[in-house]
């Protein structure tokens, strides 16, 4: 092991040893509940604690017996692409009498559990709690009555809580996501998908029913993402005469030549005055004043159905490695606490601080405070609906800013994509062209690349040009990976042709998409899978954590001989226990001399007789297909935010009739970092990229690397530095900036 620098802090001064740890999901299931399950029980194990599934949630709990057992690292495994939960969830009436908790309590007691890891919804991580303040009182009385010894009423003397939300609503306050929400985006955006080929076959229009009794998440994400033309959701009822508004809008995009038309509604929908909004109540108006041809298709519980996603996979793994470095941290005055993901980052939060504001978006819905609803929801819930506003509904000609020689704000602004083909790109650039007409510019399309600009492939580009092209792969306006440096001139002159006075540019050095590729072994076999992204280690690392990958090599962490070797043991030994299925991953630039071949050719060779092994070159399918909801949402939002800022900065540089745009904040990368997106001049990051290999110098993603490694049974070290503070649930203004998170 390296040395260890000394302001960092590493998890292997916390010790689990002589703790018992019970893991339960409650409540309603959720896809990526058995990664978090795993992630709890083999970083558990890893640091010498016991611990036990709870079955069947409380009412195992309660129950006891063989619904409390101690499991092993072996227990988990092959359950990571596994929907549902595969130690079950019950409702439980008895938990919330005093004489349940008490027999929960006894049952936690004979096994020494005095470490809950909680996964469920608000409901059920307040339960928890009311058990945690009660469980001092609770033990004196199974004292009293003989059950205990005085003894265990001074060893166990607390009860830590830690919660993990597993809710595929998103509808719990002080986390950007909850577990299982991506998956159920997945679900719903590959039926609308479907539907939209058979709707546009037909001129239909098709009302979609989702899931969201109290919060319209995943409708108003939905349809920020297939670009729908109304939504319904509980927190933001449509204004007086929605129904006549509503149709008005459907006959004027029928009269675009649009072929279909998408209608996504919260099953919790309302409208001003609280009444239900129905799905067949919308088809049953569209029928009644347009006569279109109109269906309603309800999705029900398939949106919790199905493998989890790799986003709800990584997102599980990291909260749960993250609940047990809380637990083994806790102490008596510790509050129980929810781990949350804030940016790209695992947060600990008070759970009372974070039901509490849940509960008050359910309160301020029923006095009808939807303003108040929506901002407590959070700020990316926010942005998402008003990024959804302006993209949904054009502004009349006569309501756009007017030209900037009267002395408003509407310019020239040319939107080109570079590098490599990425899903997202066609929702960002649909984004950008939307946002930009809304803030009154004229929006100008270049085709392929900074080639074609050079060429003078430019042309104007409307509103209407654009519908449609959220859901769609690849690159609609072209693009090459040729570098502007040898047509500046010509790109120059194309500028001043077409007076262009600010350029939108979306690609990168290298444009990724996340693997969209499991491997399931049969009979004790391992699989090599190489992985696109030149030289950057992204994919080959999340899919390895996404997948319980036992090796993931890449580029930014050398590897010699001696380590594969150990990889080849460490593997043989795995394969003579219970475990069937071994999975390497390698980034198709992390060695010129350890080839792909050359590992698989290693492997074969060293696992004969104990397992055989397959290998998969992935290659370009990694860039194919329909993006993601993420990608078509975080696409769609970041294009948003980086045309408002081009305007803004326009708006100040534009004097007697001319742009004065020399300062080096006027070329801006907008990414996130950490918690938030931000805008970086594009010549501090000279500084912190390495051009040779088209990387940064500094991975954020890197700090996740341990997990993969510790979850596979390697001993390695882990920096928790960021980790151990327990902060409060911010409460924002409607002026803040974004998180940037889904």
């Amino acid at each position: 092991m390296a040395d260890q620098p000394a302001d960092k802090k590493f998890f292997e001064n916390l010790s689990g040893a002589g703790k018992a740890i019970g893991v339960l999901t409650s409540g309603g299931d959720a896809q990526g509940m058995n990664a978090a399950v795993r992630a709890v029980v083999r970083m558990g194990i890893y640091v010498e604690a016991k611990v036990y599934f709870i079955y069947e949630g409380y009412q195992g709990m309660v129950d006891g017996g063989d619904n409390i057992v101690e499991v092993s690292w072996e227990s988990v495994s092959s359950i990571l692409q596994v929907g549902g939960t595969v130690i079950g969830s019950a409702r439980c009436k008895e938990f919330r009498t005093r004489e349940g908790r008490l027999k929960a309590a006894f049952n936690l007691i004979q096994r020494g559990i005095t470490n809950l890891c909680v996964i469920g919804g608000d409901g059920s991580l307040t339960g928890a709690n009311l058990f945690r303040e009660e469980w001092s009182g609770l033990l004196e009385e199974l004292a009293q009555s003989g059950k205990i010894e005085e003894e265990a009423v001074k060893k166990y003397v607390y009860l830590n809580i830690v919660g993990m939300v597993g809710s595929i609503d998103n509808d719990f306050c002080g986390t950007d996501m909850t577990i299982g929400t991506d998956s159920a985006l997945h679900r719903i955006i590959e039926v609308v998908d479907a539907i939209m080929t058979t709707a546009q076959s037909h001129q239909r229009t098709f009302v979609l029913e989702v899931m969201g009794r109290h919060c319209g998440y995943l409708a108003l994400v939905s349809a920020l993402a297939c670009g729908a033309d109304w939504v319904f959701i509980p927190e933001y009822p449509p204004e007086e005469g929605w129904e006549d508004q509503m149709c008005v809008k459907l006959s004027e995009n029928r009269a675009r030549k649009k072929r279909l038309n998408i209608i996504i509604v919260a099953e919790g929908a309302i409208d001003s005055h609280n009444k239900s909004i129905t799905s067949e109540k919308v088809k049953d108006l569209v029928v009644q004043q347009l006569g279109f041809d109109t269906r309603v298709t309800i999705l029900g519980h398939v949106q919790r159905g199905g493998t989890p996603s790799a986003f709800d996979r990584i997102l599980a793994s990291r909260m749960g490695v993250e609940a047990v470095l809380a637990l083994l941290e806790a102490t008596a005055d510790t509050p129980a606490c929810v781990v949350s993901l804030s940016g790209n980052q695992a947060v600990r939060l008070p759970l009372m601080e974070c039901v509490q504001m849940t509960q008050e978006v359910q309160k301020a819905m029923d006095e009808r405070k939807f303003c108040e609803a929506v901002r407590l929801r959070g700020r990316s819930f926010e942005n998402n609906l008003n990024t959804y506003k302006l993209l949904s509904h054009r502004k009349p000609d006569t309501e756009l800013p007017k030209d900037h020689l009267s002395c408003s704000t509407n310019f020239n602004v040319a939107v080109l994509n570079v590098g490599a083909p990425a899903a997202g790109m066609n929702a960002a650039v649909r984004s950008a062209v939307r946002v930009g007409i809304t803030e009154g510019h004229t929006m100008f399309a270049v085709i392929d690349g900074f080639e074609g600009f050079a060429n003078g492939q430019i042309k104007e580009i409307s509103w209407g040009d654009v519908g449609g092209w959220t859901g769609q792969g690849g690159s609609l306006l072209g693009t090459k990976r040729t570098l502007p440096a040898k047509y500046l001139e010509k790109i120059a002159d194309q500028m001043r042709t077409n007076n262009i006075n600010a350029l939108m540019v979306i690609g990168g050095f290298e444009t990724c998409d996340r693997i969209k590729q499991s491997a399931s072994g049969t009979k004790r076999r391992v699989f090599i899978i190489e992985t696109m992204g030149g030289y950057c280690g992204y994919l080959a690392n999340m899919g390895g954590l996404a997948a319980g990958a036992d090796a993931a090599y890449i580029f930014e962490e050398k590897f010699d001989i001696r380590e594969l070797q150990a990889n080849v043991e460490h593997l043989t030994e795995k394969m003579k226990t219970s475990i069937q299925r071994g999975l390497v991953l390698r980034n198709e630039n992390s060695n010129e001399n350890y080839t792909t071949d050359f590992i698989y050719q290693l492997y074969s060779e060293e696992g004969k007789g104990v397992f055989d092994c397959r290998k998969n070159v992935l290659g370009h399918m990694q860039q194919g297909g329909a993006p993601s909801p993420f990608d078509r949402n975080f696409g769609t939002k970041i294009s948003a935010k980086a045309i408002q800022w081009i305007s803004k900065k326009l708006r100040e540089t534009y004097r007697r009739g001319k742009v004065f745009a020399n300062t080096e904040d006027s070329v801006c990368l907008l990414g996130m970092r950490r918690r938030n997106l931000l805008f970086q001049p594009v010549v501090e990051l000279k500084d912190q990229a390495d051009f040779v290999h088209r990387i940064p110098k500094e991975q954020w993603w890197l700090k996740l690397r341990p997990l993969m490694k510790i979850l596979a049974k390697y001993k390695t070290s882990y920096d928790v530095s960021d980790s151990g503070q327990l902060e409060h649930v911010a409460r924002h203004s409607p002026k803040e900036a974004d998180t940037g998170a889904i």
